[in-house]
């Protein structure tokens, strides 16, 4: 059993996790779940203290994606009966976003599906970014797949303040989930969002038939990816996707893998994100003393939370909602 105050103590003081003690703590039993969790948050307080920030989510784009991502609605291979349409609106978009900030979310992440986002389509999402800046106090955050160094620098000059590509799994599990983009082909649109000066949110998915091995690989290569954000989704199967059947997800598994990527990770924002509900269930508030972060009002194709509900929860917790995002002066 690993000595978990120990860990805490030396993470602390400025040390890496271990990966054999990452690989320890995914092994962690159920009757000791609750030590973890303690521990954990005894790393969240330091760095995040009681605050939580909030994130809304805005599907742009819906469906008809040539990428073949087993795990997603939108895909070329999926059957699911989903929404789809082309991009909405600049108008639609800043639509959105007011209803981001009427749920006190401090983050307004624009998505789109599709391999990689044409010219007009930056261009359209560029204008919208432009009124949400110009009218609402909150961060925009686009995940919009594969970006060039020119779409990425463009997306800066408008306004955006950060980029979401997950790494999704460990390098060595990717071809599992996904034959149509690399792992190293994620790796090339993060570093050309870090070149053009934007912030990044990287993260991952959980509980798609994956190894322990696996999980401590991604959690170690986004170590060095170094993102800003870590999003965390813990797998809800959707019929019609080939992970349809893929259900070896428990509450204890969500809460273990978590605190795992907040031993590896202190500094940096954790979010309990797409699949929190399905897969948490009753133990959904002892996420909040791991993650420092949750959305809000769904995940594109999936239900979520309503935004009363999650700010209830937070203050039942004794947490509290993060004040609004303020911009950088300089």
């Amino acid at each position: 059993m690993l000595n978990f105050d120990a860990i805490v103590d030396r993470i602390l003081s400025g040390e890496d996790l271990q990966r054999d003690e990452g690989l320890a703590i995914l092994k962690t039993p159920a009757d000791q779940v609750l030590r973890l969790v303690s521990a954990a948050f005894q790393i969240r307080q330091r760095f995040f203290g009681n605050k939580v920030t909030l994130q809304m989510l805005f599907n742009a784009k819906s469906g008809a994606c040539q990428e073949d991502c087993h795990y997603c609605s939108q895909s070329s291979i999926s059957t699911a009966p989903i929404e789809r349409y082309g991009l909405v609106s600049p108008d639609r978009m800043v639509e959105g976003a007011r209803r981001a900030a009427a749920a006190k979310a401090q983050r307004y992440c624009v998505v789109i599906s599709g391999r990689s986002p044409l010219d007009r389509e930056i261009a359209e999402i560029a204008t919208a970014v432009r009124r949400i800046k110009e009218e609402l106090p909150l961060q925009v955050c686009c995940s919009l797949g594969l970006l060039t160094e020119r779409h990425a620098t463009q997306l800066k000059a408008a306004g955006v303040d950060r980029i979401n590509h997950n790494l999704n799994t460990s390098e060595t599990y990717h071809s599992e989930i996904c034959t149509t983009h690399t792992f190293q082909d994620r790796l090339t649109t993060l570093r050309h969002a870090r070149a053009a000066g934007l912030e990044l949110c990287s993260g991952g998915v959980v509980g798609m038939g994956e190894s322990d091995e696996d999980l401590v690989d991604l959690a170690f290569a986004l170590r060095e990816v170094n993102p800003d954000s870590i999003p965390l989704n813990m797998l809800h199967p959707i019929a019609g996707t080939p992970l349809e059947h893929c259900r070896n997800l428990t509450p204890h598994r969500c809460l273990t893998v978590l605190a795992l990527f907040r031993f590896v990770h202190p500094r940096r924002e954790l979010r309990a994100a797409g699949g929190r509900e399905f897969n948490l269930r009753s133990l959904q508030p002892l996420a909040l003393y791991i993650a420092d972060s949750l959305f809000v009002d769904g995940y594109l194709t999936t239900p979520g939370q309503p935004a009363p509900e999650v700010r209830q929860m937070i203050a039942d917790m004794g947490f509290e909602i993060q004040a609004e995002y303020q911009p950088s002066l300089t």
